[in-house]
Formats: structure tokens, sequence, C-alpha cells
């Protein structure tokens, strides 16, 4: 894949920097370039709408303003912080990257690429993206925004989601990195993205590169990036109980690896045929839990990255408990003190009623 003669190339890198200092978006994160915040915000970004981001980067800030005291946050601090914006491993590797930094790097966040993507949850993106944006490093990124914006630029025929393809954009990227300049113009094309080369119905006319971009003179911008076709989504079926005893309701905690990993639950399990009928087969099965089945409590639909799922929630009566670490009886009041996923609060506000 050609890459611009120096003449485009310079009219390239000129044309998407004015545009960018002249277009870009006001946030909270571009207020403050320092290496914190950049990881922070680029972990938060990570398959997150900006808008959806923001309110969480500003409450992150006041809660952790500091490497440090991120180190010294509780897991369930973080998680209760991170609530909402889903993919949650990226909250517990941020916590554990930071008492990495806080404790062996003497409080100071890496420069260079290759001890960034050391820590935990740090890709080569996130580390190119530190690397260039904090430090002025001359590092290239490719997100999903910028892999676009490339594919179009220069017409690429290949899945940008295969090997091949990948390896190809980060060799495009490297190869019209600015020098001095790579932060800025990372953020300019992420930006241009964003707002511009959209992922349907790119804005041609108003782009700043629509003279260079061979994918609008081929005619093929729609058709741009190509991506492998993903297998078909599996949906599954569970069954929760909301475990009354005494005037609580029982929860469990999730194991902290894994989707949802350190995360409160109401104990549920995938089951075959009537939900009512194997919702205490599941709960005996999966926590050890001998319950009554009562009333039906409502069904909750959720799709996650890989599957989907019904939850059909029944109110349950405890017969047999065990003692387990994992489990705990709390108050209806105090739900909101521990960390959900989107199912689970959804059954939380279901308590009670």
């Amino acid at each position: 894949m050609p890459c611009p003669s120096p003449k485009t190339f310079d009219t390239l890198q000129n044309r998407l920097l004015d545009w960018c200092h002249k277009n870009k978006r006001i946030l909270p994160w571009r207020d403050r370039p320092d290496a914190y915040s950049v990881w922070v915000s680029e972990i938060m970004l990570q398959q997150t709408r900006v808008e959806t981001v923001i309110p969480y980067f500003e409450n992150w800030m006041r809660l952790f303003p500091t490497v440090a005291a991120l180190a010294n946050a509780s897991e369930r601090e973080v998680l209760n912080a991170w609530e909402g914006l889903g993919y949650y491993s990226r909250a517990r590797n941020l916590r554990q990257a930071a008492k990495i930094v806080a404790g062996d790097l003497e409080g100071k966040i890496p420069h260079d690429v290759e001890t960034l993507r050391k820590l935990p949850g740090i890709g080569r993106y996130t580390a190119g993206a530190i690397a260039s944006i904090a430090f002025g490093m001359d590092e290239p990124v490719l997100d999903g925004n910028v892999k676009r914006v490339y594919a179009r630029l220069f017409d690429v025929t290949e899945a940008v989601n295969s090997p091949k393809g990948e390896k190809l954009l980060w060799d495009i990227a490297r190869e019209n990195l600015p020098k001095g300049k790579a932060g800025d113009f990372n953020q300019a094309l992420m930006e241009l993205g964003a707002t511009i080369c959209a992922p349907r119905s790119p804005r041609c006319p108003i782009c700043p590169l629509r003279e260079m971009c061979m994918a609008r003179a081929n005619g093929t911008q729609e058709l741009r990036p190509v991506k492998k076709l993903k297998k078909e989504t599996p949906h599954y079926i569970h069954a929760a109980g909301v475990i009354v005893g005494e005037g609580k309701v029982l929860l469990a905690q999730r194991p902290s690896k894994g989707l949802l990993g350190g995360m409160w639950e109401f104990p549920n399990g995938r089951v075959d045929g009537d939900p009512s009928r194997g919702v205490a087969k599941a709960l005996r099965s999966g926590y050890s839990l001998k319950v009554r089945r009562k009333e039906a409590l409502g069904i909750v639909h959720h799709a996650y990255t890989h599957f989907k799922v019904t939850v059909y929630v029944f109110r349950c009566d405890p017969l047999s408990i065990p003692e387990n670490e994992n489990l705990e009886w709390v108050l209806p009041g105090n739900l909101g003190d521990f960390p959900m996923g989107k199912v689970d609060r959804q059954i939380a506000g279901m308590v009670g009623r």
C-alpha cells in the first residue's frame, strides 16, 4: 500500500491539523493532557461513545484524581464508579496497573511504549496514545476511528479486523506519522473518524481530506472499511432468583476474572425449557442454594459483545443457604452500594415491588 508523496503527505498533515484546531470538540480530558488523564480517558473510550464517557470521566477524576488515589481504592469503589460503562475488566486492570505504577515505578507512568504495554489492560493502541499525547513521542495509534479513516483514505481492500489488514494499517499509520506532531495528529485522526468519516454515510463533502481520499475517488467510501463477517450471536435463557429472607436479599459476587468479574449479582443460571421450572435447579447447581420459587417478577433482555441473554426473574424463599464469603445478605436500601452489571441493576429495581 503506497503512502502519499512528500507534497501530498505535507498537505494531508497540514490540512488535518488545521481542521482539527478549528473544529475539535471540547472534551474534559483535553483540558488535562497529563499521562494519567490520557490513560483513563483512552481506557474508558474503548468500545464506548464519547457522550457516555464524559460524565464517568469527570466523576472518576473527582474520586481518583491521581494514580496513587486509584491504587489505594478498593475494588468495590472502583467498580462502583465504573458501573454502567461495561467491559468491567477495564476498571479492574486500571486499578491493578495503578498499583504497579504506585508500588514499582515510583508513581511515574512510563514514557515508552514497551514499558507501558507491560501494564495490565494497556495494549498497542493505548500505549501509543499515552506516549504520543502525554509525552510527545512519535508513536502511531490505530483505534476504530483511525482504522476507518486510513481504510478509506487509501481504499484498503483487506479486512481491517484480520491480522493481514491490521498489520497493513499499522504500517500505514507509522509511515504517515508527522515527526514531532504525533500527539496532535493522532487526536486529529480520531476526531475526523468520530465526527466526519462516520461508519455510515460519511460526510465526504465537508471532509478536509476529500481531495486525496482514494475511496472517494473510486466511489467505494461506503464499502470501506472491509470487515470479516462475524458469527451469528447466540441467545441464552437464564433464570434469576431474588431470594428474600428476614427483610434482606441474597447477592453473590462473581469471580474476579471473566465476564463482569468482581461484580455482584442475583443468583442465576442458564436453563433449558420453562424458566419457572428450571430456576431452583439452576441455583442449586450454580451456587449450592436450595430455594422455593414463588411469583415471577419480570423479564430482562440484554446484549453482550458475544451473546444475548433473556433473564426471567423470580422471587424465591430460602430453604438452605451455605456459608460462603461470596454470598451476602443485603438490605434492599443498600443495593446501590454493590457494583452490578446492567441486568442485575434492573433486577434490583424489582426488589420491593
